[in-house]
């Protein structure tokens, strides 16, 4: 069944290819050669396997291979500076993480998240959790909370960076208690996850490449951060339900450089959109507890700049925006 929905997929990508081939009068079609997706985190973790399965499945229809550059460090948000400096030919492309939406309104940056990129689809989104080493004493996100408002300082908690999402909700959740913890920073999740099972950090919150390290026994997932309990875990409470009124979630997708033609778009598209409806990149996807969430291009757009203005209403929130 794979197989045949990647067929039957190539016949567009091969149209919308010579339409682009027609409309510019280039000698070859689009793409001519091999297509790098830079993936803004470090090799081995969660995301990086599932974008390169991704890449794998599109790589069929587009007839080229789709390479992944790795570009893990600064919360995710190192594709930007490669995006605005690429060539808009469709030969480079990135992941979008939630990120890119948030790091203006925290610190100057040289790129702008709307005005830089061409949005090609939404793919999915991260959920997250808060877990703690099975051998940990706390049982639940009050232990926690609890331990860190009589423990001032002494708590050490790692999140996938400075700025994204788990830091803040924790922020906010230990703000409230007028807790003093220590925040631990990691490039991403599968060395965050490794060090809090291992016993170098007390807990961690982080997206779901957590997910195989709960079900081997080797972490204790406290609660989820989204509106629903988790599928793979449902017996795991989620912020809102413990009255914390926190519901986070990040979608990404994919995205070119500035400029971008609209037919080499819509090759790219075409060729995404079919890989991530795959079964076997839903399955992949399905192990870390997420699923499929598409938008096309002029979706995913909008989406941005809605994403874009309600993290600078967050930040603002929070008092943490830049001076």
């Amino acid at each position: 069944m794979r197989r045949r929905a990647l067929l039957l997929a190539a016949p567009a990508v091969a149209a919308a290819a010579a339409a682009w081939t027609g409309r510019v009068g280039a000698s070859e079609p689009f793409p001519s050669r091999p297509i790098t997706l830079v993936v803004p985190w470090p090799a081995g973790g969660a995301t990086d396997l599932t974008m390169r399965l991704l890449a794998e499945l599109a790589s069929r229809p587009l007839g080229q291979p789709v390479h992944v550059e790795n570009r893990g460090g600064a919360s995710g948000t190192l594709a930007m500076p490669v995006l605005q400096q690429a060539t808009p030919d469709g030969h480079t492309i990135a992941q979008m993480p939630h990120t890119v939406l948030r790091a203006p309104h925290l610190q100057r940056v040289l790129w702008d998240p709307i005005r830089d990129v061409t949005p090609i689809l939404q793919v999915s989104g991260t959920t997250f959790g808060l877990v703690v080493p099975a051998s940990s004493p706390w049982r639940s996100l009050d232990d926690l909370l609890a331990y860190a408002e009589s423990h001032p300082g002494q708590l050490n908690l790692a999140t996938n960076g400075v700025g994204t999402t788990p830091h803040l909700v924790m922020e906010e959740l230990l703000g409230k208690r007028g807790a003093r913890w220590v925040h631990l920073p990691y490039r991403g999740v599968a060395e965050q996850m490794v060090a809090v099972a291992s016993g170098q950090v007390m807990a961690a919150a982080g997206a779901s490449g957590y997910t195989p390290f709960v079900e081997s026994g080797k972490l204790r997932l406290l609660a989820t951060f989204g509106a629903e309990r988790s599928r793979r875990f449902p017996n795991v409470p989620t912020l809102a339900e413990l009255g914390h009124g926190v519901v986070a979630m990040s979608p990404w997708g994919l995205a070119g450089p500035r400029g971008l033609p609209a037919p080499v778009v819509q090759v790219l598209h075409d060729a995404f959109k079919a890989a991530m409806h795959d079964p076997a990149y839903v399955a992949e996807l399905a192990r870390y507890d997420q699923a499929p969430a598409y938008l096309g291009p002029d979706d995913y757009a909008r989406a941005l700049r809605e994403g874009f203005a309600a993290e600078r209403r967050n930040v603002e929130r929070l008092g943490l925006k830049v001076p």
